[in-house]
């Protein structure tokens, strides 16, 4: 590492110095938020699928004629989509040591939307399941539709769950960012 030269204004220039332990504490946080942004993108991507399939045949129930379903499905493939980038970002930043945006935005992007999308996911779930409530008579004659979609709303609770704790630690990176000016506190 080169010493550091005195600006022509005659203060110092700061270089951040990380030892190898903080190089290794860093890429393990990152390896653990990119787990459990892979754990939200499969319960959400499996949400999504299950509700999608989720027809019988043609005089029977369809997840597409309920709005609740509707907002389910589109909410999960959502999260689903946006979980994937995080895990490509996750990968980038493990692999290259470097975020992919200025590392300012970096922290809030990841911040604000694990927020929104936590938010979304469970917004629809919960909506999806006072519909599956309603729909516990009309169960009697159409039992595989009304156990797939409890399927489908089940793991998308399960998304929400691993996206929430995406969340928190994205959330401890803002935090270490605005205290340190680093997203990760050394």
């Amino acid at each position: 590492m080169r010493s550091p030269q005195p600006h022509r204004s005659g203060g110092d220039i700061q270089q951040h110095f990380h030892s190898t332990v903080s190089v290794q504490k860093l890429k393990r946080f990152n390896s653990l938020i990119l787990v459990f942004r892979f754990a939200a993108f499969c319960f959400s991507l499996a949400s999504a699928v299950f509700m999608l399939t989720n027809s019988r045949g043609s005089d029977s129930l369809h997840w597409y004629n309920f709005d609740a379903f509707r907002y389910v499905f589109i909410a999960n493939a959502i999260v689903a989509i946006y979980s994937l980038f995080e895990m490509a970002a996750s990968v980038w930043e493990i692999s290259r040591n470097a975020t992919l945006f200025p590392e300012i935005c970096q922290v809030w992007f990841d911040f604000g939307h694990d927020q929104v999308f936590a938010y979304l996911v469970m917004s629809a779930n919960t909506a999806g399941t006072e519909l599956a409530r309603t729909l516990k008579d009309t169960c009697t004659n159409n039992k595989a539709f009304c156990v797939q979609s409890d399927i489908a709303i089940i793991l998308g609770f399960a998304g929400f769950l691993f996206l929430s704790i995406s969340s928190l630690f994205s959330g401890f990176r803002v935090v270490c960012f605005i205290i340190n000016g680093s997203r990760f506190h050394v």
